[in-house]
């Protein structure tokens, strides 16, 4: 069986301990992403009961995220297929999500203490981040710090606890792979919300330049509220349906002030201290490619 297959299977068999059909039901309804927390876990932890116990509790606390995160963006589709807000409504999604905390956090008052902390206490940053980024759609948002504090929030603090966490699985080094997973995750959405620009809406499946339009003032556009002459201008184009003339002006801003460009080099930065942070350890040039492989992609 596919390791992975051995997660789901997990996954399975801990929501069946619940003891509610309906439940089952609904996790067959949910999409299945790429899993990175749990290849990363598997990547430093290596394949044993608890690391795959491990990657169960921490996809159930992520996909709890998502379907609470699916309510507060009125999304229809995760991962291309219809969300379980859109199939069953509101309510269901939201207490579904409960459930899957509820016995994620179940499972973890079995694990080390310290895991236990590091993973639940990555669930309270969650939260709290996505709390920032509900506050941060009220009004135009020209802090980088508020911006960092959220994406790290509600991003990076799982990653960087599913990679700290087993790393003491693996009696290595937490602090070096925690940075690592923590570095990682802020890349990650850096590069999410560059993408939201560089690419088209074919490619992204969702329209290009759909953020600023959602009220998200993401790393290209803060550095371009600092760089671009007509500041008043860039504001009003904030949350409004954009016509072909007003997009093009913000494409031709973030090139000719290199707005766009620094925020790869602030994405690329982070994957290069996390690539450093873990250079001395054991068996990680599957991490390494990890990182290089989404820095230095084709934006």
């Amino acid at each position: 069986m596919e390791i992975l297959q051995k997660v789901k299977e997990q996954i399975k068999f801990f929501v069946k301990d619940i003891n509610d059909p309906r439940s089952l039901e609904l996790l067959d309804s949910l999409a299945t992403g790429k899993m990175l927390r749990s290849k990363l876990i598997l990547k430093i932890a290596g394949v044993s009961e608890e690391s795959i116990k491990l990657c169960a509790v921490v996809e159930m606390i992520h996909a709890a995220s998502l379907l609470h995160d699916d309510v507060i963006d009125d999304a229809t589709t995760r991962r291309g297929k219809p969300s379980v807000n859109a199939l069953f409504g509101n309510k269901t999604s939201i207490m579904f999500g409960d459930i899957l905390y509820s016995k994620a956090f179940t499972e973890l008052t079995s694990m080390p203490q310290e895991i236990a902390y590091i993973i639940s206490n990555a669930v309270t940053l969650l939260s709290v981040g996505e709390l920032l980024d509900v506050e941060l759609t009220k009004k135009f948002n020209s802090d980088y710090d508020k911006y960092l504090d959220m994406i790290y929030k509600k991003t990076a603090s799982l990653i960087e606890a599913s990679s700290k966490a087993a790393a003491i699985l693996a009696s290595k080094d937490a602090k070096a792979f925690g940075l690592y997973g923590k570095n990682l995750g802020l890349a990650f959405q850096m590069v999410d919300d560059i993408l939201d620009i560089t690419q088209d809406s074919k490619t992204l499946g969702k329209p290009s330049m759909l953020d600023f339009v959602e009220g998200k003032v993401t790393i290209p556009y803060l550095l371009l509220f600092q760089r671009v002459e007509d500041k008043e201008y860039l504001k009003s184009l904030y949350k409004k349906e954009l016509t072909l003339d007003e997009t093009q002006w913000l494409k031709e801003q973030f090139y000719s002030t290199k707005a766009l460009e620094d925020s790869i080099k602030l994405a690329q930065k982070l994957g290069y201290e996390a690539m450093e942070a873990i250079k001395n350890e054991d068996k990680t040039n599957e991490l390494i490619s990890i990182m290089e492989a989404m820095i230095n992609r084709e934006f």
